[in-house]
C-alpha cells in the first residue's frame, strides 16, 4: 500500500509515491521536463493558470501509476505541498476567475505596506505576526480594486494547495497555516482577523471552511477521480505551504528546531512558541503544521536570503569550472578567512532581511597578485555561510531560541565549507537527511492516520551526516566580523 505527495513548485510539479509501511521513496516524478511558464503582463507581475497545475499533477500521477504498476485501490492517501502566497479565485462553479497572482509577484507592495499603516503596525505585529506586504490578502485587495468585474464574481479565495485539493475532492477548505501564510489569521483571538477583512472591505464568506493540517479534508470526487486516474473516495489527509512542509520532511516540528535550505535562494524556518515579535519587516512568521487552537501553538519563522546558491551558480557558469565538486575541491585548498577576500552575496535582488535594500553583489579586498578562483571559491561558499548566520542573528533577536538545524542533502549543504562555518558560528549541530517535499507531503499523511511517531521513523532511514561546530571558532570569528564590518558599510552607504 501506498501514500501520494504532490509539491507544487512554480517551476514544476513533483509527485512522489512512498511506501505506506516503512515510508519508503519509490518514485518522484516531475512534470513538466523545462519549468513551467510563468506569465508576466507587466514589470513586477507573475502568473499562473490554475489548471496548468492540475494538468501536471495528473500527468504525475499517471506516469508513477504506469512506471511501477500500481493499481488506484492501493493507494490510500495523498498530501499535498504548495508554492505559497498565491491567490486563486473560484466562481460558484469552481472555475478559475482569472490566472493565479503567485508568490514572487509584487503588485500589491504598497497596497500591503500602506495597510500594515493604516491598520496599525503594533495590532499587526501581535496579532497577524506580520505586515500584510505582499502576501494573499493584499492581491486581493489589488483585483479587488482593479478588477472589480471579476472580484464581484468570487465565490472563494483560495491558496494553490487549496486549488489542487478542491480538484481532488470538489471541496472548498483551507487550513489555519494556510490562512496565516495569506496574513488572514488573527493569533491572539485565533479566528480570521476581522482588521483585515474589515479594513480591505472583504466579506467572511469569501474564505473557505477551516479544516486541520492533519485531517480527512475531503475524499476524491467522482470527477477528481476520473481526471488524476485515482480512487474515488481516496482521502485528502495533510496540506502545507513549501516552507512549513520542507520543515515537515526535515522532521521540524518542535521549539528550537530550525530548517535550512541552501538552493538558489536560502530559507531558514526556525519554530517557534513565542508569539512576540518585533522584526516583521524582515522575518515572517507562520502558524506551522502542528499548530492548533487551544494546543499547539507553535510558529514558523520564516528568514529568506535571495543571494544564496544563485551566487554559487554565477561563479560555476564564469570561471569555467567543470562542477561543483570540482569549485569545493578549489576552496578547501584554502584557509579559513580566504586571505582576506570577501564576498557580499546579494546580487539577486532587494533582501528582506537588509530591509529590502538592494546591495548587490560586492568582491571585497581582492588582490591581484595573491588570490585565485581557488580563493573566490572559498570567498564565495563563506560569504553565502555568513548570510545565513547574520540572519539568524536577526532571527534570535526576534525571540528564536535554536538548538538543532536540519537540512537536506542538496544544493549548498553538500559544501563542506559551508555547512561546518554555519556549524561552527552558530555553535548548533547540523544534520543532513536524504529527503525532499514531495516526499515529505506524502509521508504526512502517517501522521493522520497513525500519529508523529510513525512519521519521525521514516526519517531515520534519510540520515546522512552531522557537522559539528568546532571548539576554535576564533579564525572563523574574525573571517565572520570581517564580512560583517564590509556589509554594514554598504548599508550604511547605500
Amino acid at each position: 500500500m501506498y501514500y501520494l505527495g504532490i509539491d507544487l513548485g512554480s517551476s514544476s510539479v513533483k509527485v512522489a509515491l512512498v511506501e505506506k509501511s516503512t515510508g519508503k521513496s519509490i518514485e518522484v516524478v516531475q512534470k513538466p521536463e523545462k519549468e513551467m511558464v510563468i506569465h508576466s503582463p507587466q514589470k513586477g507581475w507573475a502568473e499562473q493558470a490554475p489548471e496548468d497545475w492540475w494538468k501536471y499533477i495528473c500527468d504525475g500521477i499517471k506516469q508513477l501509476k504506469t512506471n511501477h504498476n500500481i493499481s488506484k485501490k492501493n493507494i490510500e492517501g495523498i498530501g499535498i505541498a504548495y508554492q505559497m502566497h498565491g491567490l486563486v479565485l473560484l466562481d460558484e462553479n469552481g472555475t478559475p476567475l482569472r490566472k493565479s497572482i503567485i508568490w514572487c509577484d509584487s503588485r500589491a507592495v504598497k497596497t500591503g505596506n500602506t495597510a500594515y499603516d493604516q491598520i496599525g503596525t503594533r495590532k499587526c505585529d501581535e496579532h497577524l505576526l506580520n505586515s500584510p506586504a505582499n502576501f494573499t490578502a493584499s492581491k486581493l485587495k489589488w483585483v479587488k480594486e482593479n478588477e472589480p468585474e471579476i472580484f464581484d464574481k468570487i465565490h472563494k479565495v483560495m491558496l494553490p494547495g487549496d486549488f489542487i485539493a478542491y480538484k481532488l475532492s470538489g471541496m472548498m477548505n483551507t487550513t489555519i497555516s494556510g490562512l496565516s501564510e495569506g496574513v488572514f489569521w488573527d493569533f491572539i483571538n485565533d479566528e480570521v482577523s476581522k482588521d483585515v477583512l474589515n479594513y480591505y472591505g472583504f466579506k467572511k464568506d469569501l474564505i473557505p471552511d477551516v479544516v486541520d493540517t492533519f485531517a480527512n479534508q475531503g475524499e476524491l470526487s467522482k470527477t477528481g477521480a476520473n481526471e488524476s486516474g485515482l480512487l474515488e473516495g481516496t482521502p485528502v489527509l495533510y496540506r502545507a505551504g513549501d516552507q512549513p512542509n520542507n520543515a515537515l520532511s526535515l522532521n521540524v516540528f518542535n521549539p528550537g528546531e530550525i530548517a535550512a535550505t541552501g538552493g538558489t535562494s536560502g530559507v531558514v524556518y526556525a519554530i517557534t512558541d513565542n508569539l512576540s515579535v518585533k522584526e516583521t519587516s524582515r522575518i515572517n512568521n507562520f502558524a506551522h503544521v502542528n499548530y492548533a487552537i487551544g494546543k499547539t501553538r507553535n510558529i514558523g519563522k520564516l528568514l529568506c536570503i535571495n543571494g544564496a546558491g544563485i551566487q554559487y551558480r554565477w561563479l560555476l557558469n564564469n570561471l569555467q569550472a567543470s562542477s561543483y565538486k570540482e569549485m569545493n575541491q578549489l576552496a578547501n585548498e584554502i584557509e579559513i578567512g580566504s586571505d582576506g577576500l570577501c564576498v557580499i552575496p546579494f546580487g539577486n535582488g532587494a533582501e528582506r532581511m537588509l530591509l529590502n535594500k538592494d546591495v548587490g553583489t560586492r568582491i571585497v579586498n581582492l588582490d591581484l597578485n595573491r588570490h585565485s578562483k581557488a580563493h573566490a571559491c572559498r570567498a564565495t561558499l563563506e560569504g553565502i555561510a555568513f548570510a545565513f548566520v547574520y540572519g539568524m542573528e536577526i532571527m534570535e533577536s526576534d525571540g528564536m531560541d535554536s538548538k538543532i538545524i536540519r537540512a537536506g542533502n542538496d544544493n549548498l549543504f553538500r559544501s563542506g565549507i559551508f555547512a561546518k562555518t554555519i556549524a561552527t558560528l552558530t555553535q548548533k549541530e547540523i544534520e543532513i537527511y536524504n529527503t525532499t517535499g514531495a516526499i515529505g507531503a506524502a509521508r504526512a499523511c502517517a501522521i493522520t492516520l497513525e500519529g508523529f511517531e510513525t512519521f519521525s521513523k521514516f526519517m531515520k532511514n534519510d540520515y546522512v551526516k552531522t557537522y559539528k561546530p568546532l571548539e576554535d571558532v576564533t579564525s572563523y570569528k574574525k573571517a565572520y566580523n570581517n564580512w560583517k564590518q564590509e556589509l554594514e558599510l554598504i548599508i550604511n552607504n547605500s
